[in-house]
């Protein structure tokens, strides 16, 4: 830590209780009282160095014959920094650190401490050595915590702007341009060989540099001055995941409801620091947002999934919310299935997960998705979505499709889910998004499954969500058995399954005759004979396979009407005893 000694008389003052003696012998003629502490001091020492001392001493009555009573209540610092002062009027030694210059400077101010009253006065003797604390990182930040106590008096001298100022020229610049990587280390844990470079603790120099170094000696500032110091990194051209990440690392340290399964423990924290009320993480949780770069991927998706949740939890304002909203939105096809589980809060909830929330990030990512889009048309196709080494090269559309999908499967169960809900939220993505259906079936029949009461028209508008011939053979075989869907539906996928089934026999035939063809017939005559066995046999199980799931389809046809012939059948044998239970009725009141 950096200091500078002043004056070079011994110890002249005692305390006792709340009341400072000078022990010079001479009677006091004035005494200063700052609050419970009063000082009994000699007019002349202080007349000679402050210019309001020697006003207020002026104007007392009587000030030559009787002693004088001062109230300097306003004093920055107090009386702490008082007992400075007056020890620096009589010569005492007294010692300039980082931790009481900025108050000292406030309060040389205050007594008007100038040149005029004195060479080498307080006034400049603490803008000297505020200069040299600006010159180091660890002394700047200790000055700049400091500044909290007097900070009206400390911004009307702008030594907090030159804190900043200070610090963030320090944490834009690149410590290798100096040849001291910086360590991020404590002084109580400094490795062997390590150094500083502008207070900034170093280690070796086979030690690697991390853009988080200054993230943890920063996130001691209060919100008020750590906003200033962002804004002011941020206009100095950092990049913005640096500043990303200087910000999640504060809001990890001051907003414990974003993980309420950790311990406090695990949080690096000092006895100044303690934990703030909701009320409080709510409002800092607001501006940790708005301070957050609105780009895309600089946050990662799982941490502003976490940020909104405790915003719901803590009950930020609704433009907080949208903002979260927004930027989840920009990133949707970077999030997890298990984060977009959004649980419901409140008593008046109906469905156990938040849906609308999710609609209103999946809208956002649409509306962003369909601008893109018009800027730069393209076209879709289903051979689009593969690379040229055959591996699945999905675009941002389809991988949200995907996980729209899986979503639908989690919520489908809820048997308080809606039916224009589900089916507005599974539209919301374009068929060509869906380069396979197995997902949509697989949500679609979850749902059927847990809203058996759905009527027939609903279920041929959630099955038209479906592209019958983007289904897998599994799912296919599956959907073909599946007495939940319409029989409309079961046609489609069999009339598809035997079209797709016909073109692969067709193509296999016309690659067989292709190659015996181009060849000599003496020389690969075995091989074609082999070829054409091996054909034969896979046309047959196809054909098989065909048969087998016509038939499956004519049990269901046949279930169908039967059922539908056995309930006719059912009313028309009811409507004749009616007929002759009312003519019994009337002949026997004919009788």
């Amino acid at each position: 830590m950096a200091y500078m000694r002043l004056g070079s008389k011994s110890e002249a003052f005692h305390r006792d209780g709340h009341t400072w003696q000078c022990t010079s012998g001479l009677i006091s003629d004035v005494t200063v009282e700052i609050g419970e502490m009063s000082f009994h001091l000699h007019k002349f020492p202080l007349l000679s160095r402050s210019g309001l001392l020697e006003k207020l001493i002026s104007e007392m009555p009587n000030a030559d014959v009787s002693p004088c009573v001062l109230q300097l209540s306003q004093l920055p610092g107090g009386a702490k920094s008082f007992e400075l002062v007056a020890k620096f009027c009589y010569g005492v030694k007294i010692e300039l650190t980082s931790m009481n210059v900025v108050s000292l400077r406030c309060a040389s101010e205050y007594l008007q401490m100038s040149e005029e009253y004195g060479e080498g006065n307080l006034i400049a003797q603490t803008e000297t050595f505020l200069t040299e604390v600006f010159g180091n990182w660890t002394d700047t930040i200790k000055a700049l915590e400091t500044c909290e106590e007097v900070l009206v008096h400390a911004e009307e001298l702008h030594i907090v702007t030159r804190c900043i100022h200070s610090l963030s020229v320090k944490a834009c610049a690149d410590p290798n341009l100096f040849g001291w990587p910086v360590a991020g280390c404590s002084e109580a844990g400094r490795p062997s060989g390590a150094g500083f470079w502008n207070g900034i603790c170093t280690g070796s120099k086979n030690l690697s540099v991390t853009d988080d170094w200054w993230y943890e000696d920063v996130s001691f500032l209060s919100m008020p001055l750590y906003k200033r110091m962002i804004q002011a990194v941020e206009a100095g051209g950092m990049k913005a995941e640096n500043v990303a990440g200087a910000l999640v690392f504060y809001a990890k340290k001051y907003i414990p409801q974003m993980n309420r399964q950790s311990s406090f423990k695990n949080l690096k924290t000092c006895s100044t620091i303690s934990i703030p009320s909701e009320s409080d993480q709510g409002s800092l949780l607001e501006e940790l947002v708005e301070l957050l770069p609105y780009k895309k991927g600089v946050v990662h998706t799982r941490f502003l999934l976490r940020l909104l949740r405790t915003a719901m939890v803590l009950q930020a304002s609704q433009p907080c919310r949208d903002n979260l909203e927004r930027r989840i939105g920009l990133q949707l096809d970077q999030s997890a299935l298990e984060d977009l589980l959004i649980p419901n809060i409140g008593y008046s909830v109906e469905t156990l997960y938040d849906i609308d929330c999710f609609q209103r990030i999946l809208d956002h990512f649409m509306s962003i998705e369909q601008a893109s889009t018009a800027v730069s048309p393209c076209i879709i196709t289903e051979e689009s979505q593969l690379a040229g080494d055959g591996t699945n090269s999905l675009t941002s559309l389809t991988m949200v499709a995907n996980l729209l999908d899986a979503y639908l499967a989690e919520v489908a169960p809820d048997i308080n889910l809606k039916f224009p809900k589900f089916l507005s939220l599974a539209a919301a993505i374009p068929d060509y998004a869906r380069p396979i259906a197995d997902g949509i079936y697989r949500a679609i029949d979850i749902y059927l499954k847990a809203h058996a009461w759905l009527e027939h028209a609903d279920r041929e508008k959630m099955c038209r969500l479906m592209n019958c011939q983007k289904l897998s053979l599994e799912a296919s075989t599956h959907a073909a058995q599946n007495e939940r869907l319409p029989l409309r539906v079961i046609v489609q996928v069999l009339f598809f399954e035997q079209l797709r089934l016909r073109t692969s026999i067709s193509g296999w035939l016309f690659v067989s005759d292709n190659l015996d063809s181009s060849q000599d017939p003496s020389s690969v005559l075995p091989t074609s004979k082999w070829r054409y066995n091996n054909l034969r046999e896979r046309v047959s199980e196809l054909e098989k396979e065909c048969l087998a799931m016509r038939e499956e389809f004519r049990k269901v046809k046949a279930k169908r009407s039967w059922n539908i012939f056995w309930r006719r059948s059912n009313a028309k044998a009811q409507k004749p005893c009616s007929n002759e239970k009312k003519h019994h009725q009337k002949s026997e009141l004919a009788s």
